[in-house]
């Protein structure tokens, strides 16, 4: 594996330029997937930054779909996967909110990552792994507002 140090000096903050230098090992293939990364304290001294920072470099992969933590087992490459178009009509929502536990075994979501809910105008609503969807509004985009649903970490998009 060959080092490339991070810039404690760079605007970019040090747990980004770690999250982008094995994001850039996965794409690239020298990290493939079902194979196990190296362990969070190998991980600190390859880059020489703190455990805090290992964590949340991998957990910005992990929300990204990248990376997932098995028990027992380490830190493992995820296959990347089809993605499935959903269509969004005009006066239709799109939410992005964590789920119960209960929801994220049913979307076997790994920790850490949103369910993404498209309620249609009928209030029909549909539930998605954020990662595996791609949503497409339209033939063309009229109008579409963000803001926040509540105080908690989610995120709202309404089509119009």
């Amino acid at each position: 594996m060959e080092h490339r140090p991070v810039d404690p000096t760079s605007d970019r903050p040090v747990v980004k330029q770690v999250a982008d230098d094995l994001r850039a090992r996965i794409r690239d293939g020298e990290f493939r997937p079902g194979q196990v990364l190296p362990a969070e304290h190998h991980l600190t001294e390859w880059f020489h930054v703190s455990r805090a920072t290992v964590r949340e470099a991998l957990t910005i992969l992990r929300g990204e779909g990248l990376i997932q933590t098995i028990p027992r087992v380490g830190i493992r490459v995820l296959p990347e996967c089809d993605k499935t178009t959903v269509p969004v009509a005009a006066g239709a929502e799109v939410t992005a909110r964590m789920p119960s536990e209960a929801g994220r075994r049913e979307y076997q979501l790994p920790l850490g990552v949103p369910v993404m809910v498209v309620t249609h105008p009928t209030g029909q609503s549909r539930y998605c792994r954020p990662d595996r969807i791609m949503v497409v509004v339209g033939d063309r985009l009229r109008g579409c507002r963000c803001r926040r649903a509540d105080s908690r970490t989610a995120g709202r998009l309404r089509v119009w």
